[in-house]
């Protein structure tokens, strides 16, 4: 049978406890991708920072070194961090950049057993605020199976917020007619 393939979903803030949450549920010969999207909203609103603080009119006093130089290299930072801590040599490393959400699954489209992705939300309570956008998109969307966890300690049970209207009512009755 041949080796699992895995693929982690880098994300500051959250990437080491989906590197952990790998490395404790699956065997020591899957094979590991750590995945990371740097938004294109990022380099779009420092562009326009950028221009608002020195006028569109003066495209010589832009800081020489790009946004998106700088963005690349966190990204190797995060990635090299997560290389380490995944504890494999060989373990493949995938930048990319565009919609995270959409980003995330072309990686996972071909060949992926497993997408590993942290809760990105409330880390308060259970429930679906727990997930942002992207992360919902990625786990409703993900051709393959999806390893949910939390990147910190999970809220107890009673962080699950009271119905306002009381329990929903019993479903109708079923009758068999034949």
């Amino acid at each position: 049978m041949a080796p699992m393939h895995i693929v982690i979903w880098v994300v500051e803030g959250t990437w080491e406890g989906c590197v952990d949450a790998a490395r404790r549920h699956f065997p020591s010969d899957s094979r590991f991708t750590l995945l990371h999207v740097t938004p294109l909203e990022v380099a779009e609103a420092a562009d326009a920072a950028t221009a608002g603080l020195f006028g569109r009119g003066f495209p010589g006093r832009k800081p020489h070194r790009r946004y998106d130089d700088i963005a690349d290299e966190e990204a190797s930072s995060l990635l090299a961090a997560a290389a380490a801590r995944v504890g494999h040599p060989d373990a493949e490393v995938l930048s990319r950049r565009g919609r995270v959400e959409r980003e995330v699954i072309h990686a996972v489209a071909d060949g992926v057993d497993v997408l590993v992705v942290a809760r990105d939300g409330d880390h308060a309570r259970l429930g679906p605020k727990s997930l942002g956008h992207a992360t919902r998109f990625v786990v409703d969307h993900a051709p393959c199976a999806v390893l949910l966890v939390w990147p910190d300690e999970t809220p107890g049970i009673e962080s699950i917020p009271t119905p306002k209207h009381g329990p929903p009512p019993p479903p109708p009755p079923h009758e068999w007619r034949g």
